[in-house]
């Protein structure tokens, strides 16, 4: 089946779709705006008070569905408000003072290509409503299909969830994992990594739940390949870098994602990596240096004809001409300056 491969699973084999869930900020403080998100994910027109600006995304073609949920503790006679996309984002951004405020977090999740519009649908709403009950906040779905020139699976969700506990009134202290670490814990709740994994976790068995009522055999496992204990290596290129290749550009971080995967899988294979460089220049200095003391201590045992030579013709120096020193008669000071000398050398030698 494309897009997913195949594990055992007891007397037969189950094939292992594509996982995909991603946590995002929406924050002031990097310039973005809930209303413009919440624009571009809907599909539509819409003017942010606070800034005047007008958000328009109404020309979209590839939102197949939007709805907005409400934790189900509210009845919806009380916040009738809040089921209006402009009033809500609006009011989200009023809440916030701080001009580098968290207005609203986002949650990406991939739709299983191989369900069929309702099946996925329903998939994505009941996500939605847990997250809304889950956190007491307001989400804004947004389902979004492949695009005419894009990959055909490319099946998605936006679930744009407010920052802040909503109630009849407005919205209220920070909520989900916006929330602050003491305030978690005096709730008793987990900290935000742990938070994180149960979010994907619950996100994987929803997904199998899905497939196991259309009577698929499918599963997706939100774990690590690792923790799966599956022997093969994660290859991860990230969504910008894929649409930059779509374009006939070339992506460098594909690239250099690419290269890295095939060198830790050919070492996986045991086949030989490239040598380390630094390694082979240290170890040829110090056999560099290995031998200039091995001849430094043959010279000092026995001199070679030719140096005898020379000593014996330096013994009859010249009218005028000092005769060179001894080995023997050069001070410690003057042996250690050769000595730093000769390792200077082998320096240059070797181009450390």
């Amino acid at each position: 089946m494309l897009g997913a491969y195949r594990i055992a699973a007891g007397s037969g084999s189950l094939a292992v779709a594509i996982y995909r869930l991603q946590i995002n900020s929406i924050s002031r403080g990097a310039g973005r705006s809930a209303i413009a998100a919440a624009a571009y994910r809907a599909g539509e027109r819409l003017r942010d008070r606070r800034t005047g600006r007008l958000h328009n995304y109404a020309q979209r073609t590839d939102v197949s569905h939007t709805q907005i949920f409400l934790p189900s503790r509210l009845r919806p006679a009380d916040v009738t408000w809040a089921n209006d996309r402009a009033r809500l984002w609006n009011a989200a951004e009023a809440a916030e003072r701080q001009r580098n405020a968290r207005v609203a977090r986002e949650y990406l999740v991939s739709l299983p290509f191989e369900l069929d519009p309702e099946q996925r649908l329903q998939l994505a709403r009941r996500f939605a409503l847990e997250l809304a009950d889950r956190y007491n906040v307001a989400v804004d779905l947004a389902v979004h299909g492949p695009r005419p020139q894009g990959d055909p699976r490319h099946h998605h969700a936006h679930l744009l969830t407010t920052s802040r506990e909503i109630s009849q009134s407005g919205f209220g202290p920070k909520a989900g994992l916006d929330m602050q670490s003491d305030e978690r814990r005096r709730r008793g709740l987990p900290a935000g990594i742990a938070e994180i994994k149960i979010v994907r976790e619950r996100w994987a068995q929803l997904n199998n739940e899905a497939f196991l009522a259309a009577g698929l055999a499918l599963r997706v496992d939100h774990r690590s390949l690792r923790a799966q204990g599956i022997d093969r290596e994660p290859r991860h290129i990230p969504f910008a870098a894929i649409q930059r290749e779509r374009r006939g550009l070339r992506s460098e971080v594909a690239d250099r994602i690419r290269q890295r995967w095939h060198d830790r899988t050919q070492a996986r294979e045991g086949r030989p990596s490239a040598p380390d460089l630094e390694a082979v220049r240290r170890q040829g200095r110090e056999a560099w240096l290995a031998l200039r003391e091995q001849a430094a201590a043959a010279a000092a045992v026995g001199l070679s004809q030719s140096q005898a030579r020379h000593i014996e013709e330096s013994s009859h120096p010249r009218p005028g001409v000092a005769p060179p020193a001894p080995a023997s008669r050069l001070s410690a000071e003057q042996r250690r300056a050769a000595h730093e000398r000769e390792r200077d050398a082998a320096d240059r030698d070797f181009a450390l």
